[in-house]
C-alpha cells in the first residue's frame, strides 16, 4: 500500500473514532480552515470569476451560522490573470506562506494541471476542482487531485445521443478549443457517435483562447452545408461563435457546452434572439421559472442570493456553479468533525453519496476511493429566446 492511500485509509479510521482529541493539520485549528482558491478575476477569462465570488459569499453565510463546529472558514482566494503559467506559484504561496488547508474549486483545465504534480506530491487536497476534463478522475495516479461536475466527455456523449435520437441523418460542424479539454470533449462526441461519426462530421475547425474572434472558422463551418453546430467553445468564444453564425446567416440547430450556458454572461452578449433554441446540458434545478421558489431549496438559494450576493445578476448560472461547489466542500469539512487532517479531507471527499439543494432530483454527489468523478450526470435543456427550458430526461452513470 502507497503512502497516499495508507493516509487516506488512515483518515477514514480516525473519522470513526469517538472521543478522539482533535488533531490538525496546517490550515486547521481550534478556530478556523484555511481555504485556498486560483481564479481569473482578470484576463480572458475573467467572467469566470463569478464562481470564486459566489463561493466567498456561501462561506460569509456558514461563518454567520457559526462556521463548521466553531470553526469560521478563511477563504483566500487570489487572482491568476487568467494565464495557467502563474498558477503553481500561486498554489505554493497559498500552501507555503498562507498555509491553506487544501486547494479548492482553482479555475480551468491547464491551470489545475500545473498544480496537481505539486500538490500530489506534498499531499494536498486539490479538490472540486472547476474544469471538467476526466484527467481529474484519476485516483490511482493522483489520489489528491478530484474534479467535480460530469466531464467533457460526457457530456459529448450525451450531445451525440440525443442526434442519433432525434437527427440521426444530420450534417454536423464542430467548433473546439485547441487544447486537451477541447479535445476531450470532441472525442467525446465522435465516439458517441460511433460508427456514424465519419459521416455525420462534415467539417471541424479549432480556436485558441487568444484568438479575437472567430468569424473565419465560422465562415468555413458554415461552408461545408452542415445543419447542426456543435459549438464547444467556453465563455466569450462561445458568445462570439453564436452572434457570428447568426450574423452570417447561418441558423442550424446549434449546442453549447454546459460551461457556457448563463445568460447573463455568455447569452446577452451574443444576443437573446441570436441564441434562442440553443441546446445545452444542466444538473441544477431552474431557479428563474415561474414558482420555482415553491421548492425551499430553491428558496433558499434566492435568499441567499439577495442577502450575501446581491451585487451579482440571478441571471449568471455561474452563481449556482459556486453556491453548489461550496455546499458541497462544507458537507465534506462537516464530515471531518475535529480531525481536520490533509489525508482525512480526501478520505472524507473520497466517500460521499449526498444530496445538495440545487441539483435536479435524482442527480447525487458520489464518489469512492477509485471514483474521483463526483457528478456524472445531466440532463438536455433549450433557450427559448429568454429561459432555459428542460428538454430530456437525466443521462450519464
Amino acid at each position: 500500500m502507497g503512502k497516499s492511500t495508507a493516509l487516506l485509509c488512515a483518515g477514514i479510521a480516525l473519522a470513526g473514532s469517538v472521543g478522539a482529541a482533535p488533531r490538525y493539520d496546517p490550515g486547521a485549528s481550534a478556530n478556523e480552515i484555511r481555504i485556498g482558491n486560483i481564479a481569473p478575476y482578470t484576463g480572458v477569462s475573467q467572467d469566470y470569476a463569478v464562481v470564486a465570488r459566489a463561493e466567498a459569499a456561501y462561506f460569509q453565510m456558514i461563518n454567520d451560522r457559526g462556521g463548521i463546529n466553531g470553526r469560521r472558514i478563511n477563504f483566500i482566494s487570489v487572482d491568476d490573470g487568467s494565464d495557467p503559467a502563474r498558477t503553481l506559484a500561486l498554489a505554493q504561496h497559498l500552501v507555503e506562506q498562507d498555509q491553506v488547508l487544501a486547494l479548492f474549486s482553482s479555475f480551468g483545465t491547464d491551470s489545475n494541471l500545473a498544480i496537481r504534480g505539486y500538490a500530489n506530491a506534498h499531499q494536498i487536497p486539490q479538490l472540486f476542482v472547476e474544469a471538467s476534463s476526466a484527467v481529474f478522475d484519476d485516483p490511482v495516479h493522483f489520489p489528491w487531485t478530484m474534479g467535480f461536475y460530469a466531464s467533457y466527455r460526457t457530456e459529448g456523449l450525451a450531445y451525440a445521443q440525443y442526434l442519433l435520437q432525434h437527427k440521426p441523418n444530420a450534417r454536423v460542424a464542430a467548433l473546439y478549443e485547441d487544447s486537451t479539454a477541447g479535445q476531450e470533449f470532441y472525442q467525446g462526441l465522435r465516439d458517441g457517435l460511433a460508427d456514424k461519426a465519419g459521416a455525420m462530421i462534415v467539417q471541424q475547425a479549432t480556436y485558441r483562447l487568444s484568438d479575437s474572434n472567430v468569424d473565419a472558422q465560422i465562415e468555413t463551418l458554415k461552408s461545408s452545408g452542415a445543419d447542426v453546430f456543435m459549438d464547444l467553445a467556453w465563455g466569450s468564444v462561445a458568445s462570439a461563435a453564436i452572434r457570428s453564425a447568426y450574423d452570417i446567416g447561418w441558423h442550424p440547430l446549434q449546442f453549447i457546452p454546459n460551461a457556457s450556458l448563463s445568460v447573463a454572461a455568455f447569452l446577452d452578449p451574443a444576443g437573446l434572439d441570436k441564441a434562442a433554441g440553443i441546446i445545452t446540458s444542466a444538473r441544477s434545478k431552474n431557479w428563474l421559472h415561474a414558482h420555482a421558489d415553491r421548492d425551499p431549496a430553491v428558496r433558499e438559494f434566492l435568499d441567499w442570493m439577495a442577502k450575501y450576493n446581491p451585487q451579482a445578476s440571478l441571471r449568471d448560472q455561474l452563481n449556482v456553479a459556486g453556491y453548489e461547489r461550496a455546499e458541497a466542500l462544507v458537507a465534506v469539512l462537516q464530515k471531518c468533525g475535529d480531525n481536520l487532517t490533509r489525508a482525512n479531507l480526501m478520505a472524507q471527499a473520497a466517500n460521499l453519496d449526498i444530496e445538495i439543494g440545487m441539483l435536479r432530483p435524482g442527480i447525487r454527489i458520489r464518489t469512492s476511493p477509485r471514483d474521483y468523478q463526483p457528478i456524472k450526470q445531466l440532463f438536455l435543456i433549450r433557450f427559448d429566446g429568454r429561459e432555459w427550458l428542460s428538454l430530456d430526461t437525466i443521462v450519464g452513470g
